[in-house]
């Protein structure tokens, strides 16, 4: 057990995935997701939630619900310390990482089994397909848009189960964000999540960039694997770290351009990336540039 951490690990006969879910005062969030994973799901997975601080029911709900393993920091910890956090408690071999505003469709994590089987290797990183309710400025955008809702007081679950399957994307590039699946041992080889990145922000990209660094070249989306995700609560409530600045002098690139040229993210499935992936003139010289310009701010 971690110093200062209350860890709870009690549900049994579990199958396929252990899903780690950080959570951070968003009970309604967090009794949306864990129901729809109760209802939706294939398998019978293991899911740990990390509570942060909790004092708005968190806690006294969870002790009730007898099928969930969880961990209780009594304040914030950041998304980064919570997810490596849980890790202690992981039965399984492969690690789902998901966030608390997200409500997984049917059938969700069968499409990223049957993909795992096909792969024949550990070394992969796949992500499920978001439905959100609108488009998000970025330009390494994939999610589907269709609006059920912005929020639990608001969401229309019916509608979404009843067009889900309808909802068509084919498997794409770049997988790394959540929810992703990832197996354990490729998870210990990299050290989980780097805290440096606390709260948070960039850790994502951090996360596959390490992976890329040890060899992991599969960066797949599933298509099939859809999950409803209401949109970033949590971020819009804490003090961002300067994670694009710690990223480029970590590893010498912009996200975006790991993102947008190496793993090209969005772009239909292909195949696996090669080992090298080389650079244009333009984005090279303006990662340097932009590194230059860190070093003297």
């Amino acid at each position: 057990m971690t110093a200062g951490l209350k860890e709870i690990n009690r549900s049994e006969n579990t199958q396929q995935f252990s899903i780690v879910i950080p959570t951070w005062n968003s009970l309604e969030y967090l009794q949306l997701c864990l129901g729809g994973l109760r209802r939706h799901s294939h398998f019978f997975n293991q899911v740990i939630v990390f509570v942060n601080d909790g004092n708005d029911g968190t806690i006294e709900w969870l002790e009730n619900q007898t099928d969930i393993d969880f961990v209780h920091a009594e304040k914030n910890m950041g998304v980064c310390f919570a997810v490596n956090a849980c890790r202690s408690l992981v039965k399984h071999d492969y690690i789902v990482y998901m966030n608390d505003d997200m409500i997984p469709c049917p059938d969700w994590d069968l499409h990223l089994a049957n993909e795992i089987k096909q792969l024949n290797t550990d070394f992969f990183y796949l992500s499920a397909t978001l439905i959100e309710p609108k488009r998000l400025n970025n330009p390494n955008y994939v999610a589907i848009i269709h609006d059920f809702g912005t929020s639990p007081e608001n969401f229309r679950e019916e509608e979404l189960l009843e067009a889900c399957s309808s909802l068509k994307k084919e498997d794409w590039q770049g997988g790394s964000w959540p929810p992703s699946v990832v197996h354990k041992k490729i998870w210990d080889l990299i050290g989980g999540f780097s805290i440096e990145f606390s709260p948070g922000m960039y850790s994502d990209p951090d996360f596959s960039m390490k992976l890329w660094s040890i060899g992991v070249r599969i960066f797949k989306g599933i298509g099939k694997s859809k999950v409803y995700h209401f949109g970033s609560r949590s971020t819009n409530r804490i003090r961002k770290n300067k994670g694009s600045r710690l990223f480029l002098n970590k590893w010498g690139m912009t996200s975006r351009t790991f993102y947008s040229e190496v793993l090209q993210v969005g772009k239909p499935w292909k195949s696996a990336y090669p080992d090298e992936v080389l650079l244009s003139f333009l984005p090279k010289t303006r990662n340097k540039l932009k590194k230059l310009i860190n070093s003297l701010t």
